[in-house]
C-alpha cells in the first residue's frame, strides 16, 4: 500500500514539473537600433532571449531511463541546427546531461534530497560552426522534490530514567526526541507524532513533545512491588497519519526508593547466652531487623528501652549489616545474677514525614543468660599500698593481701610473689594467708619504693596459668634518721694576713641523705678538740648554714700558712646523727680591699694546677699513643718468611735453596764424582725416589741403553738427549713434569775443567800474595793461600 501511495505522489509531482517547465518558455526581448553619427551605419545589439530560474526533479527515481527534467531554448535558435547548447556546473556531464541540439535536460541517475537538496548549473547557447557564444551564460537551479522516504530516528537507542516511587499522576519522568531527514517545508514528511506502544498503564507520552509522565497514582507505583519498567516509545511522521514511517526507542524506567516502610524484627523474642567472664565492651550477641527500603532509607537505630537493668548492656548498629550489636557495659557475675531481660526498640534513622505512622517503631524482647565459668581468685582491692620503716628487722610482716574464689565452691587460695618484680628476693609472702614479710634489710636512700606483684592461685588449679590473678603491691620505705649530715662540698678558703678580728671569711652549709617529715635542721659548732679556737670561730645562722669568723687580728703567712678548722654538724631529730667536717683556710697576702695577691706555693699549685683525675687521664692517653706507635713499627719491620717448599705434594720445577756452604773441593763425600765421569756404570733400573712405584710386584723390564761414547768424543747435547729419552720411557715416572738432574760436565771447553781434582797443575805455581792488599775482607784467603807455606 505504501508503494502505491509513493508512485501516485510521484506521478502528480511529475505532471506539475512538466507544466511549470512548459509555461516557462523563452522570453523574447525587443532590440534597439543605434544610429552612428559619422558613417550612419545601422548597428543592432541582441539581448539574452532565454532565462530559467529553477527546475524541479523528483528524488529517488526508480525508472530505467534517464529522468526528464525540462527543456532549454534560446531565441537565437531558429531550428536550423546552427545552435548548440552547452551545460556546466555541479554534476554537469555526469549527473545531468543536455541534448546539444534540442536543449532537453535529463538526470542520469536517481538522486537523494537528503544527501544534496539542489544543484546549481549554467547553460549557454553557442554557434556550432564558430563556437562563439550567441548569448550570455545563464545560471539556474535544479531542486529535488522531497518524498517521504526517511523514517524518524531517535537520538538514543535506549534511554534510562528514574522517578521516585509513590509519585502522583503526571509526574515528569524524561523526554525523548526523534529526528526526520525529510524536508520539513514540504508536506508532513517530517511532521512527527509520539505514542507509547509498551508501558501502559503506568506511563504516558505527550504526542508533540515526547515527554513521558506517570499515569498511575502513588498506591500503584510501589518500588517494593515492582522496581523496573521497560517503555517503548514510537515516533511517526506524516503527523501520525496512515502511511507515515515509524521509528521506536526503548526507555528503561526505575522507581527510586523513598522511606515508606518501617523496620521490623524478624522475631519477637531473642535468646542470648553470655559467659560471666566476658570482658566489658565485648560484643555478646546480635539481633536483626529488616526494612523493605534500601540504602539510606533502610538505616536503623536500636535502643534499650526497658528490662531488669538498663546500665549493664548497651546496643549499637552495625552500619554494614544494619544489625543490632549487644555489648557489655558492666562485668557479669553468675553468682549474683544469672539472667537478664531487655526490651529493644528499632526505628529508622532518617524518617520521611510523609510516611510516618503509629507503627514506625518495632519492639522485641532479648533474654540474656549468664553462663557459670570457673573464675580465678579475685583480690579485694585492685592495688595495695604498704609502708615499712627502713630499719625494720628481717621477718617483719609489712601487710596483708587477700583474694577469694568467686565461684560457689570457694576453693582455698595460694599466694606467691612474681619474682620478675622482686629479683633480689627482698620480700616474701605466706602462701596460706597472703601476709607479706621482709626477707632482706631495706635502705630508703637506695630505693624508696618497691613495686611487686602478688599472684593468687586456687589450690586445685596450681598448674593452670589461666586460673591465676595478679595484684600490684606498692611498698613505701619510710625514712629513719640513720645518716649524719655532711658538709655540702669541700670547702677551701683563705684569710688575709691583715684580717681583723670578727671578720667573716666563709659561709658553709650541709646536706643529709635522710628525708625527715618536718625538714632538715642542722646545728654547726667548732669541734672541742680543734686547735684553732684562738684563731677562728663558727656561728650558726639558724637557716642550716654557718659562718666562719676570725678570732684575732693579723695572721702570719710565714709563721703558719694553712689552718684546718674542724666543724661539728648535727641534725635535730631523734637519734641525733653527728659528723665532723674539715675546712681548709690558707693565709694569703691581700691588698687594702681584701683581694688576694699572693699565697704559699701549695695554695697556688692547688688553685691553678690540674686535678689528679685529669693528670691520670692525660698519662693514659700518652701511654696508649706510645703503644700504637710501637705496634705499627713492629708490623713494618716484620718480614714474612717464604717456606722451603711451597707444597709437599707438588715438587715440579721447584728450586730449593740451602744457605749452607759446602766443604770445598776436598769434600769428596758430598757426591760421587765417579758417577759424573762414568755415567754408563749407573744402575739401569734405578727407581725414582720422589714417588712410590706403581708396580712394585712386577718390576719393569730393563731399559735398553745405548752405549755412551767416550768422554773425549761425547757431546753434552747427545748426553742430555739420551737422559731425556730414558726418563720418557721409564714407566715408573710420574705423569707430570719433575726436576731431573743431568750431571755431565763435558770436556770440549778451551778452559778445560775448573775442578782441581782433574787439573794437572799445582796450586803452588800460583801467587796469592796480592790478596793481602785487598783489605780485611780478603784477609782469610790471604792467610790460606798467601806466604810460602811448605804444606801448601
Amino acid at each position: 500500500m505504501r508503494t502505491w501511495i509513493v508512485l501516485l505522489l510521484w506521478a502528480c509531482a511529475q505532471q506539475t514539473v512538466n507544466a511549470v517547465a512548459l509555461s516557462r518558455g523563452p522570453v523574447r526581448r525587443k532590440t534597439k537600433e543605434i544610429e552612428g553619427r559619422q558613417d550612419k551605419e545601422l548597428l543592432r545589439r541582441s539581448k539574452r532571449g532565454w532565462m530559467w530560474r529553477q527546475f524541479f526533479l523528483q528524488e529517488e527515481y526508480t525508472g530505467t531511463e534517464h529522468q526528464y527534467i525540462g527543456k532549454l531554448h534560446s531565441d537565437m535558435d531558429r531550428g536550423d541546427g546552427t545552435v548548440m547548447y552547452v551545460l556546466t556546473g555541479e554534476g554537469a556531464g555526469t549527473i545531468f546531461v543536455i541534448d546539444v541540439n534540442s536543449g532537453d535536460l535529463h538526470a542520469t541517475r536517481s538522486l537523494d534530497r537528503e544527501e544534496k537538496p539542489f544543484y546549481a548549473l549554467r547553460a549557454q547557447a553557442v554557434d556550432k560552426k564558430t563556437g562563439l557564444p550567441l548569448e550570455p551564460e545563464t545560471e539556474f537551479i535544479v531542486k529535488l522534490h522531497d518524498i517521504n522516504d526517511n523514517e524518524p530516528k531517535f537520538d538514543k537507542e535506549v534511554y534510562t530514567a528514574s522517578v521516585p516511587e509513590r509519585s502522583h499522576i503526571g509526574t515528569y519522568v524524561t523526554q525523548v526526541t526523534a529526528q526526520d531527514a525529510d524536508d520539513e517545508m514540504f508536506g508532513y514528511s517530517a511532521k512527527l507524532a509520539y505514542s507509547i506502544s509498551q508501558g501502559h498503564p503506568y506511563f504516558s507520552v505527550e504526542p508533540n513533545t515526547g515527554i513521558i509522565r506517570t499515569a498511575l497514582g502513588p498506591s500503584d507505583m510501589d518500588r517494593e512491588l515492582r522496581e523496573h519498567y521497560q517503555v517503548v516509545i514510537e515516533a511517526k511522521d506524516m503527523a501520525g497519519q496512515k502511511g507515515g514511517l515509524t521509528g521506536s526507542t526503548t526507555v528503561n524506567i526505575s522507581l527510586t526508593d523513598v522511606n515508606d516502610n518501617p523496620p521490623r524484627f524478624t522475631q519477637s523474642i531473642y535468646q542470648i547466652s553470655v559467659p560471666e567472664l566476658t570482658k566489658v565492651g565485648s560484643s555478646v550477641g546480635r539481633i536483626r531487623a529488616v526494612d523493605a527500603d534500601v540504602g539510606r532509607n533502610a538505616e536503623m537505630d536500636y535502643t534499650v528501652v526497658g528490662g531488669d537493668v538498663l546500665d549493664v548492656f548497651d546496643i549499637s548498629t552495625d552500619r554494614n549489616t544494619q544489625e543490632g550489636i549487644l555489648s557489655l557495659k558492666k562485668p557479669l557475675d553468675y553468682e549474683k545474677k544469672k539472667s537478664y531481660t531487655l526490651q529493644i526498640q528499632v526505628q529508622n534513622t532518617h524518617s520521611d514525614p510523609r510516611f510516618l505512622s503509629l507503627d514506625a517503631k518495632d519492639m522485641a524482647t532479648v533474654r540474656v543468660s549468664v553462663e557459670d565459668v570457673d573464675e580465678p581468685p579475685q583480690f579485694e582491692k585492685i592495688s595495695y599500698i604498704l609502708e615499712v620503716k627502713e630499719d625494720a628487722a628481717v621477718g617483719t610482716v609489712i601487710g596483708l593481701v587477700s583474694a577469694v574464689d568467686p565461684d560457689i565452691r570457694r576453693s582455698p587460695v595460694k599466694y606467691s610473689i612474681d619474682r620478675h618484680t622482686d629479683v633480689d628476693w627482698i620480700f616474701g609472702v605466706y602462701a596460706g594467708n597472703g601476709s607479706i614479710f621482709l626477707q632482706r634489710p631495706l635502705d630508703r636512700e637506695e630505693l624508696a619504693w618497691h613495686n611487686i606483684s602478688v599472684i593468687a592461685t586456687e589450690f586445685r588449679h596450681l598448674d593452670n596459668a589461666e586460673q591465676t590473678s595478679r595484684v600490684p603491691v606498692y611498698i613505701r620505705v619510710l625514712d629513719v634518721n640513720d645518716n649524719p649530715p655532711m658538709l655540702a662540698s669541700f670547702y677551701e678558703t683563705f684569710v688575709c694576713e691583715n684580717a681583723k678580728a670578727g671578720q667573716k671569711i666563709q659561709t658553709i652549709s650541709a646536706v643529709d641523705a635522710d628525708d625527715p617529715v618536718s625538714g632538715h635542721h642542722f646545728l654547726f659548732s667548732l669541734a672541742p678538740e680543734s686547735s684553732v679556737r684562738a684563731n677562728f670561730s663558727v656561728r650558726d645562722n639558724g637557716d642550716n648554714t654557718a659562718g666562719i669568723f676570725t678570732q684575732r687580728t693579723g695572721f702570719g703567712r710565714m709563721h703558719k700558712s694553712t689552718h684546718l678548722v674542724s666543724v661539728v654538724i648535727s641534725d635535730g631529730h631523734y637519734s641525733i646523727q653527728t659528723s665532723t667536717g674539715t675546712l681548709t683556710i690558707r693565709v694569703c697576702t691581700c691588698d687594702r680591699d681584701g683581694n688576694m695577691e699572693m699565697c704559699n706555693a701549695e695554695a697556688l699549685t692547688s688553685s691553678a694546677g690540674l686535678s689528679t683525675g685529669a693528670l691520670v687521664a692525660i698519662l693514659l692517653c700518652i701511654l696508649i699513643l706510645l703503644l700504637i706507635v710501637v705496634l705499627f713499627a713492629a708490623l713494618k719491620r716484620q718480614k714474612k718468611k717464604e717456606p722451603l717448599i711451597i707444597s709437599k705434594e707438588d715438587v715440579r720445577d721447584n728450586v730449593v735453596s740451602y744457605n749452607d756452604e759446602g766443604g770445598g773441593e776436598e769434600d769428596t763425600q758430598a757426591f760421587d764424582i765417579g758417577a759424573l765421569r762414568h755415567p754408563e756404570v749407573m744402575e739401569e733400573s734405578k727407581l725414582r725416589r720422589d714417588i712410590l712405584p706403581s708396580e712394585s710386584l712386577y718390576p719393569p723390564p730393563p731399559l735398553r741403553r745405548t752405549m755412551v761414547p767416550s768422554r773425549e768424543n761425547a757431546d753434552v747435547r747427545d748426553f742430555i738427549n739420551q737422559r731425556v729419552q730414558e726418563n720418557d720411557g721409564n714407566p715408573t715416572a710420574p705423569p707430570y713434569d719433575s726436576l731431573a738432574t743431568y750431571a755431565y760436565e763435558g770436556n770440549g771447553s778451551v778452559a778445560e775443567s775448573l775442578s782441581s781434582l782433574g787439573s794437572m797443575s799445582s796450586e803452588g805455581d800460583q801467587d796469592y800474595n796480592y790478596l793481602s792488599e785487598w783489605g780485611p775482607r780478603f784477609r782469610k784467603l790471604a792467610d790460606m793461600y798467601g806466604g810460602e807455606d811448605s804444606d801448601s
